[in-house]
């Protein structure tokens, strides 16, 4: 059975890949970076799925070898071994493989929040680096309002020597 934390954490990836292939087209830095950061997220949450699925799947083989030696030792002991000591021992066995399971479980999302954590991070970093630029480009502009003029019309006929070319 599929962990349902691999279903939407694929998703979550494949949403967030498409989002920033769409804010690199576009242009949006917005776009680009929160892609990027649900995609990471989404890795995270569909590897803490796999984890989950792996030490369940040992959890259950370490119950059932336990059971299966238990009952070839108790065949091969006959009257000699009382069945309540493999038994015990079996679930002994089981409880321990459930312990291994939820610590891997713990550190599974342990290792998904530092993830989204650091994501969020370069998300708000990003932001502040981008509002900050706004900012200092418009104190020049608010500054030398003729040269940020002649600059701009520079640009649009570069622009449009690019687009069309020269005849």
């Amino acid at each position: 059975m599929v962990d349902t934390d691999r279903l939407t954490g694929a998703a979550k990836e494949l949403g967030g890949k498409l989002q920033s292939a769409v804010g690199d087209i576009t242009g949006s830095k917005r776009d680009s970076v929160e892609g990027r950061a649900r995609e990471a997220q989404g890795a995270a949450e569909n590897l803490y799925g796999q984890a989950k699925d792996t030490a369940r799947d040992v959890a259950d083989r370490v119950a059932e070898t336990a059971r299966d030696i238990g009952g070839r030792v108790r065949d091969a002991a006959g009257d000699h071994l009382e069945s309540n000591d493999v038994e015990d021992r079996a679930r002994q066995a089981r409880s321990t493989a459930e312990d291994t399971y939820a610590r891997a479980e713990r550190s599974v999302r342990h290792a998904g929040r530092e993830v989204y954590d650091y994501a969020e991070d370069a998300y708000e970093a990003g932001g502040r680096s981008l509002r900050q630029g706004s900012r200092t480009v418009t104190h020049q502009v608010a500054d030398h309002p003729v040269a940020a003029l002649l600059l701009a019309g520079l640009l649009g006929y570069g622009i449009g020597l690019l687009i069309h070319g020269r005849d």
